[in-house]
């Protein structure tokens, strides 16, 4: 008689027993559950796994969808593959990078011999869904990593092979469809015949790889065109095509170089070389008398809004910062979210007529009187603060909202200058390994909130989603007004934030929710060579969450 191990499903809240090595997808089909649009993947006692893994002790389950950020990872990831497998199919000496977020879909950069043409895309797209419906198995297998690194060096993959080389890991997963082999960092699906959505677009000179909507999986995301985005993450690859270094494996190999204090430093100039840039515009614009700065959480926005103040000092420009903050309604006055909550991230929790009175005021040359907010008591206050713009000064205004148009609605467009900043990671794993744009912001917000705000990583990670949602509804769809997009992100980030991160992460407890995001961070940090934190600069942005910051926050 067969060994049976006992699983507790947290979907439907039952105990069942299981045969021994029973693989996750096979113990699906005895939870009597039904998914839409799932399983994907599956918690583990709260660690994400593919459908492919066996369990040989008792275990907690969670089956994931596509509603959730791990479930769609997941598929993203599997659908990549097939799109390597599709071009390699009809290219064989071709290559493919999984480049840059955007359009909520990923430019994919190809390299066929030749420039990419409509032709193309119609060949890609048509193999793909021949992959598809093919049904073919996604296998999984686990060997010795030198075994691994043997054999993507024998397919002539340097990018894989630097990395696996330098991530120091006894055991490498890989996976295979049909004859075709690839390494991916997370899990995937177990057959191609459950990608039942995708697109395929020409987008500027490669293709636009698209995925399912995660709010509503049964439609592909809106193709939004995110042009300026698009031209920000170019320029940062720009930078590393200058310095070397585009994906992970590089980034490690010139860490064991001692190429560190270069990375940082080059970095760090060619980040002040953009704010100088940014400054000089608003120098040379002829009107402009407010910045307006918006950005998501943790991009950054209070020491870019610092550095760029010093840069319009050095042209003769005095800078004056009002705090959104401060114009907040009173607190009973504030919307309320779907759940009964104030919505402080709403803009309607802003007072709006008061904001555009008073630049108008502003700007006629008259003197006006700051309010002050007095979050104990949740009222608009008088400050006593009184204001009146000189010739040589100009606003600067920071908020999530400060490029939706509704916030400076009666203000003239000649007199706006808008600046949108994020934290976008542009280094890769390897090629077919992207880092989510997000992580580099989450993981700053885990560090400033344990450091500065007495919070736990599993207190911020917690939150997160529904800061994402915020960020969704009230800065994205702003982001393409800015006159100016800025990266805050730096090349060699992740080397040093790994650090102070990681010890953080560790006290997430194995019992918690929020554990399989803590893992998966850590998880990917361990990729990544530490870089010692001495080398930055005190005005460097990372200094606003690691400290050491010559500015006062």
């Amino acid at each position: 008689m067969k060994q049976l191990i006992q699983i507790r499903c947290k979907n439907n809240k039952k105990n069942i027993n299981v045969p021994i090595g029973s693989t996750l997808s096979e113990i699906f089909s005895l939870t009597g559950l039904k998914m839409e649009y799932g399983p994907v993947s599956c918690k583990v006692n709260n660690v994400v796994e593919g459908l492919h893994y066996r369990l040989y002790n008792n275990k907690d389950l969670e089956y994931v969808d596509l509603y959730s950020s791990s479930g769609l990872r997941n598929y993203t990831r599997s659908l990549f593959f097939v799109l390597c497998k599709a071009v390699h199919d009809l290219y064989p000496k071709s290559s493919v990078v999984i480049d840059i977020p955007v359009s909520n879909g990923y430019y994919c950069n190809l390299e066929l011999g030749h420039p990419v043409g409509l032709e193309d895309v119609d060949k890609i797209r048509t193999r793909m869904q021949e992959i598809v419906d093919a049904k073919m198995p996604i296998r999984r297998y686990v060997v010795p990593t030198e075994d691994a690194i043997r054999m993507f060096e024998e397919k002539g993959d340097l990018a894989k092979v630097k990395l696996l080389k330098s991530a120091g890991k006894l055991y490498t997963t890989y996976y295979k469809i049909d004859d075709y082999v690839d390494y991916y960092y997370g899990s995937l699906l177990t057959n191609t015949k459950y990608l039942y959505l995708f697109g395929v677009e020409k987008y500027y000179d490669g293709i636009l790889l698209r995925i399912p909507d995660k709010k509503d999986p049964s439609k592909l995301g809106e193709l939004i065109r995110q042009d300026k985005m698009f031209d920000i993450f170019k320029e940062h690859h720009r930078w590393q095509k200058i310095m070397g270094i585009q994906t992970v494996g590089d980034f490690n190999e010139a860490v064991e170089k001692g190429m560190a204090t270069d990375m940082i430093n080059v970095s760090e100039a060619l980040q002040e070389k953009k704010i100088s840039q940014i400054a000089d515009t608003v120098a040379n614009r002829k009107g402009t008398r407010v910045v307006l700065i918006a950005g998501p959480s943790s991009s950054g926005k209070t020491t870019f809004c610092k550095r760029l103040s010093i840069q319009l000092l050095a042209n003769g420009i005095r800078p004056v910062q009002i705090s959104l903050d401060d114009y907040f309604v009173d607190r009973q006055k504030t919307p309320r979210d779907e759940n009964g909550e104030y919505d402080y991230e709403s803009i309607y929790a802003l007072n709006l007529p008061l904001i555009n009175e008073q630049l108008q005021a502003l700007f006629r040359g008259e003197e006006i009187e700051l309010p002050r907010y007095d979050f104990q008591s949740g009222t608009s206050k008088k400050s006593g603060k009184k204001l009146r713009l000189a010739d040589d000064q100009i606003l600067v205004m920071e908020g999530i909202h400060a490029l939706n148009p509704e916030l400076t609605a009666q203000i003239p467009d000649e007199k706006k200058f808008k600046v949108y900043i994020s934290a976008l990671t542009t280094i890769l794993l390897d090629d077919h390994n992207y880092i989510p744009t997000t992580d580099n912001r989450l993981l700053r917000r885990i560090i400033r909130d344990y450091k500065y705000r007495g919070a736990s990583a599993r207190d911020t990670i917690h939150r997160w989603p529904s800061v994402r949602k915020g960020e969704n509804k009230w800065i994205f769809p702003y982001q393409e007004n800015a006159d100016v997009m800025f990266n805050t992100a730096m090349l060699f980030e992740l080397a040093v934030i790994k650090q102070q991160a990681e010890p953080v992460l560790e006290l997430v407890p194995e019992n918690c929710d929020e554990y399989s995001e803590a893992y998966r961070l850590r998880k990917f940090l361990s990729y990544i060579h530490p870089m010692p934190a001495r080398s930055l600069p005190p005005t460097s942005l990372l200094r606003e969450f690691l400290g050491g910051s010559s500015f006062k926050y």
